[in-house]
This record gives C-alpha cells, sequence and structure tokens, in this order.
C-alpha cells in the first residue's frame, strides 16, 4: 500500500469560495446537500452551487489522471478495469482514449448518472452500490474509486472498502476527501455536499487497515 497522488493538479486547479459556498441566499449549504444528495439531476446538471452544475464531458481534462495510471500501474490491452462511482463514465472515456483494448466497467449508485452516462460507455456502466459490487472475486485487474468513498456512512464504508479489495486481483486505488488541520477541516465542511465520512490521513489509514483495503491512496485537501 502506497500514497500515490494522481489527482491534487487537477483538484488545486479549481478556486472555491469556501463562505459563499455556506452562505448563498438561495442554495444555502443545508439546502444544497439536501438537493446534492438525491444523486439526480441537481446533483449532476443542476445549479452550480449545489454541485458539478452541467457535468458534460470535456475530452482530454482528466486524460494525464488516465494515463498516469496506466502507466504506474503498467496496465495493457485485455485487462479489466472497474471504476467504483463512476458517475457518468467520463474517467472510464478517458482510459478509453488512452489505451485500446482495456475491458472498462462502471458502477454508480445514481440512476440519474448511468440514465445520462457518455454514450460510448453506457453500455459498461451498471447501476449499483460500492458495498455489493456485482462481479465474482479477483475479476479486475485494475480497481479504482476517485472522490466516491468518503460519500458513505461508516457501516457503508466498511463494506464497500471490503468489496473493493474483493474484485481486485492486482491494482486497487482510490482517493478520498481529507484534512490534516482546522483549516482544512472548515473548508471540507463548507464546500462539501455530499460527504459523511470526515477523517484525518490517519483515520483513514486505519480504514485501510481494519478492512484489509491493500491498495494504494491519496487525499484531496481543501487548503
Amino acid at each position: 500500500m502506497a500514497e500515490i497522488d494522481f489527482l491534487s493538479p487537477l483538484h488545486k486547479a479549481t478556486q472555491r469560495d469556501y463562505l459563499a459556498r455556506v452562505n448563498d441566499p438561495e442554495f444555502p449549504k443545508p439546502k444544497a446537500a439536501e438537493l446534492a444528495k438525491q444523486w439526480g439531476y441537481d446533483y449532476w446538471d443542476g445549479d452550480r452551487r449545489i454541485c458539478y452544475g452541467g457535468y458534460r464531458y470535456m475530452p482530454g481534462r482528466w486524460a494525464p489522471v488516465a494515463k498516469a495510471m496506466i502507466e504506474h500501474y503498467g496496465l495493457k490491452p485485455g485487462d479489466r478495469v472497474l471504476d467504483i462511482g463512476c458517475g457518468k463514465g467520463f474517467q472510464l472515456m478517458e482510459f478509453a482514449q488512452a489505451m485500446d483494448g482495456l475491458d472498462l466497467y462502471g458502477v454508480d449508485i445514481s440512476e440519474y448518472a448511468v440514465e445520462n452516462a457518455h454514450p460510448e460507455m453506457k453500455d459498461r456502466i451498471r447501476l449499483g452500490s460500492a458495498t455489493d459490487l456485482p462481479w465474482p472475486d479477483d475479476h479486475f485487474d485494475f480497481v479504482y474509486s476517485i472522490t466516491t468513498l468518503h460519500n458513505l456512512h461508516n457501516y457503508d464504508l466498511d463494506k464497500a472498502l471490503r468489496e473493493m479489495e474483493r474484485v481486485g486481483k492486482q491494482h486497487k486505488y482510490l482517493c478520498v476527501e481529507s484534512y490534516r488541520n482546522e483549516t482544512e477541516k472548515a473548508n471540507l465542511l463548507y464546500w462539501q455536499v455530499t460527504c459523511e465520512a470526515f477523517c484525518t490521513p490517519k483515520e483513514w489509514e486505519w480504514w485501510f487497515t481494519s478492512t484489509g483495503y491493500t491498495g494504494d491512496h491519496s487525499f484531496i485537501y481543501f487548503e
């Protein structure tokens, strides 16, 4: 298990007004969170003050992440790859563009996301939960999950980590939100709309050990 940062450059490229997010007169944080946690139109394509706000595929935006993971894990044509919490399948599309022949799959709990997935990935994505993955043991050569598992309550987080470990026979990677100090904790609380697991890096490492997760990881901080 290692900490490998694939995401920071993209995460840090976004400017955030934390106080505006909390105090918005039309979508104050409680209202935004209630709408976002329905995982429907408002979360993906609604007002930007709720969450993604018109989540569209931008070719190449996440390509550096896909290419870095392909290179780091030595993926090759024919390898099975699973994205847990894949949303509309945009990262899967970047994998498809980066290497021909990968056997790509995704799973997401959002019916709206699955129905509105990228046309080229739609038949590769299943509606389902990270806590009960519909694949046999050791089925995938590479399993990854980007900014998804922190959205689970503890009892589901435990199951999801064990499931991720179960279906991955080789390489695994996840990225979750975290905080290292009170400023980052406050910023995370202000910005998030779906997070349920508020953990420091040491707490996340405890989760990995207690569930037997052996893959790699990284953390996103709201500095």
